[in-house]
Order: C-alpha cells, then structure tokens, then sequence
C-alpha cells in the first residue's frame, strides 16, 4: 500500500504488538505485572521523540502499547524500546499493528449509527 502523502491518515497508527519484550532488569516493571498495564514512553527509531504509552502485559511476555496519539510509519520488524523517565526498560520487536487512523476514519463513517432527526423521520408503525 502506497500513502497518497507522507501525512495519510492510513500513516499513522495507536496499537501495536510486539513479540515477547526483552527487559534490561531481566523481568518486567513490578508495576506492569501487578497492575498488568502501566504508563511509559516509548519510540521506535532512535532519533525520534519518545511517545507517551500504555502497555499491556499479556501471558506470553508479549505487550500491547496503546499510543496516546497515532505514531506516523511504525512496521513491523522495528523495535519498539520502551522507557520510564531517563530509564531503558527495554525492547520488542513490533509484531502486529492494530488499524491504522484511516480504517478506523472509514470504520466510523460506515459503521456510524442513524442521526436523531432521521430516525424522528420513520414513520411509526401502526
């Protein structure tokens, strides 16, 4: 698939999965695995500006990281590195990506429900 500009909506993305997360402390955050989600920043090509994130903790050591706002051109094979202040927590390899800003537009458009005023058109049935 070829974005029509470098800004396309079908760019950017909020969710993505990586495989089983390497931690530098050899095992995850406490936090993320009693609370199974926890905040954090993360980026995934080194000069980019860190993200802020959730993740979530799934049983295989795998994450979920849910972006606070869509990220433009995350693929998978990249590493998503993730980190807590000035800290390296550590790294996954992006397996999946949930849909990107553009599916979910055209999702919302074509799923979205009747207005009012047009269900007060429909005639009652008598």
């Amino acid at each position: 698939f070829k974005a029509p500009s470098r800004d396309h909506p079908a760019l950017y993305r909020d969710l993505l999965r990586t495989n089983r997360v390497h931690w530098i402390a050899e095992e995850p955050p406490a936090e993320l695995v009693r609370e199974k989600m926890m905040e954090c920043h993360f980026r995934f090509r080194h000069q980019m500006a860190l993200v802020p994130c959730v993740l979530t903790l799934n049983q295989d050591g795998s994450v979920w990281v849910t972006l606070v706002k869509p990220a433009r051109a995350i693929t998978p094979g990249q590493f998503a590195v993730f980190y807590k202040g000035d800290e390296c927590l550590g790294s996954g390899k992006i397996l999946r990506m949930g849909p990107s800003v553009y599916t979910m537009q055209q999702g919302k458009n074509r799923g979205e429900s009747p207005k009012k005023e047009e269900i007060d058109k429909i005639e009652p049935a008598t």
